[in-house]
């Protein structure tokens, strides 16, 4: 059994669209009523749905992507870097482990990862 959708409420949803597009590889899948379905391409479901102001979540919330090689993960770290996204824990490297975290449009922290 795998996890394979998560829904988050985010203020602008073609701003948050285009972030997950840009960086993560989602792909656009449907929309249904206000609601917008992103795809990966190994089948994971973002669902993304606009309100004003989305809760707050807890400090140690986020959630991940795991990267098939930590050169991607360095890759993609130098990218967000150099495009002004905000990163809130930075690059961290080890022989088996390599990571960052970033926050999306709506302040949801994201770890990216390889091991």
């Amino acid at each position: 059994m795998n996890l394979n959708h998560l829904h988050l409420h985010v203020q602008d949803l073609d701003r948050a669209k285009r972030f997950y597009e840009s960086y993560l590889s989602f792909e656009e899948r449907r929309r249904e009523d206000e609601i917008l379905f992103l795809r990966s391409a190994d089948g994971f479901d973002l669902a993304l749905t606009p309100d004003p102001r989305p809760a707050s979540m807890p400090e140690w919330f986020h959630f991940g992507f795991r990267l098939p090689t930590a050169q991607e993960v360095r890759d993609l770290h130098q990218r967000m870097r150099a495009e002004g996204v905000r990163m809130p824990k930075p690059l961290f490297e080890t022989e088996d482990f390599v990571s960052f975290r970033c926050t999306d449009p709506d302040g949801y922290a994201i770890e990216i990862y390889w091991e």
